[in-house]
């Protein structure tokens, strides 16, 4: 065998080797972090949902940030507070966790927004408070534009909400290209990923350390999925052109909002959340003294309590 030979089935061989890891590992790591919560079909999608609280009480609906899933929200502790007087209603947007994300929709905030009122209609909620944190705030505020479903109020943790130049989600939107993009997922992508990993948690939660709840709990195999690093990737491209389409429609918000930013974020600046805060008509700012991305961790009482107020 020559060696033109020798390299040209070296590469060949190595990334199919690796789309098969890929899809191995993606099946160990569902098989060894199964659903937590129940499934529901709405408007052609799977959706995985966890319910918690009486049936009975107000309602909470939580939507958790990009690359995240439902458990980031139970490890946190928020669903058990927020359990022990309100109905809780916590999804896996499209895309992450066990929630589809089909490829023929661009999955905009006001897409994912229109999809969850159709879910809520199916569930019987109406009126409720509505908690966004990163992303996921995006994906609340596109629910609380609609004409056509009331919120009783918003609380808006850790957001993005107005463009600003980020060359790193650019960076990080290499999985959504078509084509390439796919290529990349199942090759290179997820180890890429896993190396980057223990760095990217430590920014989230800077400058406080990285629980250890969150260390033992959170299934960390499942963001390294193929799927689902496409749906991080995409919202990764998706965010600067959804906080310009939003940023002039904030005083349309007729809801009381409170929003909660942490003074060390290093994934998004506060000044987003003071300027919103001026945008709003009804709001409450809450800067959280040294913490960072992951404020839901550091002060999840007052945020609970937030919940609260938001729906009185």
């Amino acid at each position: 065998m020559t060696t033109a030979q020798t390299i040209f089935i070296i590469i060949v061989l190595v990334p199919i080797l690796l789309v098969i890891g890929n899809v191995v590992f993606s099946m160990v790591a569902e098989r060894r972090n199964p659903p937590v919560g129940s499934f529901m079909e709405c408007d052609g999608v799977r959706l995985h949902y966890l319910e918690r609280g009486d049936p009975a009480a107000p309602c909470v609906v939580l939507f958790h940030g990009n690359g995240s899933m439902i458990q980031d929200f139970l490890i946190s502790g928020l669903v058990d507070l927020l359990a022990s007087r309100n109905r809780v209603l916590c999804f896996d947007r499209p895309g992450f966790g066990y929630s589809q994300r089909p490829r023929l929709r661009i999955w905009t905030a006001t897409a994912q927004g229109d999809l969850f009122v159709k879910a809520l209609n199916q569930l019987g909620v109406r009126d409720p408070v509505v908690l966004g944190h990163s992303w996921g705030a995006l994906v609340a505020i596109a629910l609380s534009l609609r004409t056509d479903y009331p919120v009783r109020g918003l609380v808006l943790v850790s957001g993005y909400y107005f463009p600003t130049r980020r060359w790193d989600v650019w960076m990080m939107s290499g999985p959504a290209i078509p084509i390439l993009g796919d290529v990349m997922r199942y090759t290179v992508a997820p180890i890429i990923s896993w190396a980057i990993l223990p760095g990217a948690l430590r920014k989230i939660f800077a400058p406080r350390p990285v629980p250890q709840e969150f260390k033992n709990e959170f299934p960390t195999s499942l963001t390294l999925r193929p799927k689902q690093l496409r749906a991080a990737a995409e919202e990764s491209a998706l965010l600067i052109p959804t906080a310009a389409q939003f940023q002039s429609s904030y005083a349309k918000i007729g809801c009381p909002t409170r929003i909660f930013h942490g003074t060390a974020d290093q994934v998004i600046e506060p000044e987003q959340a003071r300027d919103l805060q001026q945008a709003l008509l009804r709001s409450d700012l809450r800067l959280v003294k040294d913490a960072g991305h992951m404020v839901t961790y550091a002060d999840t009482a007052a945020i609970a309590q937030a919940v609260h107020w938001a729906g009185v």
